[in-house]
């Protein structure tokens, strides 16, 4: 299978992306989510500890089992985070070689038919995914909701064959013990909106669990201002709103309780709002903000 060093949408079951990493798109996903400093830091560090000793941890079994949970509300932030890391990353152990990023959609893997579930997994988790370690000296693996994967068997829906939930969950985390054994070069991070769907086993094997909030005021003014930077970037008569710290502040507080994804859009809302401005986005205006918040 050749992967260039581009977006490539492979053909492996329930991969939605590659990406060999450092690419020319740089740290644009790691630059541009805003989220508390000490979880960027932790993150970091815990994933350059893990992908450059793999071999140290490797001999002392059980030490790290070099699975991360990013929990919290939908638009925080999660999987363009975990994105991020793998770029950071990238560039960090670039000296030792590539990264591979691989974005895992669960939704792709789940079969109406008993039994097919687990086999998905398994091929992903047991072929798939070591032959990818095998072929880059780091592999970051995003798990997007991880919770339609790895399903709490305890609270299974009994609307769903409770057999088949077990099964497939007992595959997960078979699996993932299959390949963090094999494959020490490999980093998975999950991602869930939902952290009590998923199954204890699978979250008690993770070193690390962090939750993201939805942002505070001061956070929301900085999303704010680099969604306005990035369009000023493009349209140079609207700097003086990017620049503007006060703006920022004020509609941060008009818009107290809204996710990162829905405060970064602010702008574009304000600019799709009239055919005039979405033809000539330079003539916007504090007052087509304030507009956008409420429309």
């Amino acid at each position: 299978m050749a992967i260039d060093h581009h977006h490539h949408t492979p053909p492996i079951h329930g991969v939605s992306t590659l990406r060999v990493l450092p690419d020319e798109g740089g740290m644009r996903n790691w630059d541009r989510i805003i989220v508390d400093a000490k979880i960027k830091t932790r993150l970091l560090s815990h994933a350059l500890l893990a992908l450059a000793h793999e071999k140290e941890f490797y001999a002392l079994p059980g030490a790290l089992q070099r699975l991360v949970i990013l929990s919290g509300p939908p638009g925080t932030g999660k999987t363009t985070l975990a994105a991020g890391l793998a770029e950071v990353v990238a560039n960090e152990l670039a000296e030792k070689g590539d990264t591979c990023l691989v974005e895992v959609n669960p939704h792709a893997l789940p079969s109406e038919m008993l039994g097919e579930s687990q086999r998905n997994v398994a091929r992903l988790l047991d072929n798939s995914l070591p032959e990818l370690a095998l072929r880059y000296p780091h592999v970051v693996v995003v798990i997007d909701e991880v919770e339609s994967f790895a399903v709490r068997r305890s609270s299974a829906s009994f609307e769903a064959n409770p057999i088949d939930v077990h099964r497939a969950s007992d595959a997960v985390l078979e699996g993932m013990d299959r390949l963090m054994k094999r494959s020490p070069n490999v980093l998975v991070v999950a991602t869930t909106n939902f952290p009590g769907a998923i199954d204890e086993a699978f979250t008690s094997r993770a070193d690390l669990v962090l939750s993201l909030a939805i942002p505070d005021l001061e956070t929301s003014a900085q999303i704010i201002a680099l969604s306005l930077v990035e369009l000023a970037g493009i349209w140079e008569e609207i700097g003086d709103l990017a620049s503007n710290g006060d703006l920022h502040r004020q509609l941060a507080e008009l818009c107290v309780g809204w996710d990162g994804r829905q405060l970064r859009r602010l702008p574009l809302k304000a600019l799709s709002a009239s055919k005039e401005l979405a033809l000539n986005p330079g003539k916007l205006k504090a007052k087509h903000l304030f507009q956008a918040v409420t429309a």
